[in-house]
């Protein structure tokens, strides 16, 4: 039988960073022993908080050289200091450095999981590289202004990023989300681009919405929408919206995506007050790791693991606190791992 053995770099991060990612790879290393086609290797990249208060920087040079040299990123999330003349966001620099210009964000109802809304299951198709997240900001005698970035390149290949995963996925629709009404320019080109590759794909459906709407929608009729497609700032709001109707930050997951390099992150931020407590929910990490697997082409594999995940959803036996349970960040991936083993008869 032949392996397949990936180097994969891993940033920890900050806060219940560590121990969701730790939650992560007890899952993946309990993978390997079930499904022993497929191997890992972990290179451990520190950055964020700790590292800057350490060494004056967030990430370094060296640190980008080496995830580069890696199959793919397992990352952590990461505390980004509010205000001025603070360091730029790990996230944010890696998304530019290494051009991870899709951000994708699937949001599904889950059984055994409280949510508003039952029946979801939709993915937002974020613009990871441009609009206001670009950070051209200044300061101005009494004021700021920020410049929003829009090109016609950024927003061609989203477009086509997003139709191509509705095609492959089997998916209805694309709603291409913009504020073109207000934001003439801006958002203006951006939904002219989206409209024009549209056309490229006469079996997927396409439909637009203005961002307010879009947010509406995601709030009261969730199970209408499949694909959204629309840019960096709205996207990450959007997002936040979507979680709060499935279930929370705590079981969302997503994948960072350039041409030749990727990334995968739970959507939750760095919870800095349930650090060291073991109580984090580590399913945005785990399911961030089957994305992972998805994108390296191990999709029996990465069924599996999410096949794994929904049992010990659905069960609500060993599950963390904030899904209803007693269970530890640590149990509750074990309970997964567990799981795995059940499936496949190890």
């Amino acid at each position: 039988m032949e392996l397949a053995q990936y180097r994969v770099a891993v940033i920890p991060g900050d806060g219940v960073g560590p121990e969701v990612v730790e939650a992560a790879l007890k899952v993946l290393k309990g993978l390997e022993d079930v499904y022993p086609k497929v191997g890992f290797n972990f290179e451990y990249v520190e950055a964020g908080m700790k590292r800057w208060e350490k060494t004056g920087v967030q990430i370094s040079e060296e640190d980008l050289e080496l995830i580069k040299s890696c199959r793919a990123l397992l990352k952590g999330p990461t505390t980004t200091p509010t205000g001025p003349r603070s360091y730029r966001s790990v996230a944010v620099t890696l998304r530019a450095s290494l051009d991870l210009y899709a951000n994708v964000r699937p949001f599904k109802s889950r059984e055994g999981v409280e949510a508003v809304h039952k029946g979801v299951d939709m993915v937002i198709v974020r613009e990871n590289t441009e609009g206001l997240y670009a950070g051209h900001e200044y300061r101005l005698d009494g004021g700021a202004i920020s410049l929003r970035l829009i090109t016609e390149k950024g927003s061609e290949r989203i477009a086509r990023f997003a139709f191509d995963l509705a095609r492959k996925q089997g998916r209805r629709k694309v709603t291409v989300v913009h504020k073109a009404n207000i934001l003439k320019e801006t958002c203006g080109l951006f939904r002219q681009v989206c409209l024009e590759v549209a056309k490229n794909y006469p079996d997927v459906e396409c439909e637009e919405m203005f961002v307010d709407a879009a947010a509406y929608a995601i709030s009261r009729r969730p199970q209408s929408l499949d694909v959204l497609v629309t840019t960096n700032l709205f996207g990450d709001i959007l997002s936040d919206a979507a979680a709060g109707v499935t279930g929370g930050l705590g079981v969302a997951a997503s994948a960072n995506i350039g041409e030749r390099y990727a990334m995968f992150e739970p959507v939750h931020g760095t919870a800095a007050k349930y650090a060291g407590r073991g109580v984090a929910n580590p399913c945005g990490a785990i399911l961030a790791s089957k994305m992972m697997l998805d994108w390296l082409g191990e999709k029996k594999a990465a069924k599996l693991l999410e096949e794994a995940v929904n049992q010990v959803l659905r069960e609500r036996r060993r599950v963390t606190p904030d899904l209803g349970g007693g269970s530890s960040t640590l149990d509750m991936a074990e309970a997964i791992v567990e799981k795995m083993r059940s499936i496949t008869g190890a």
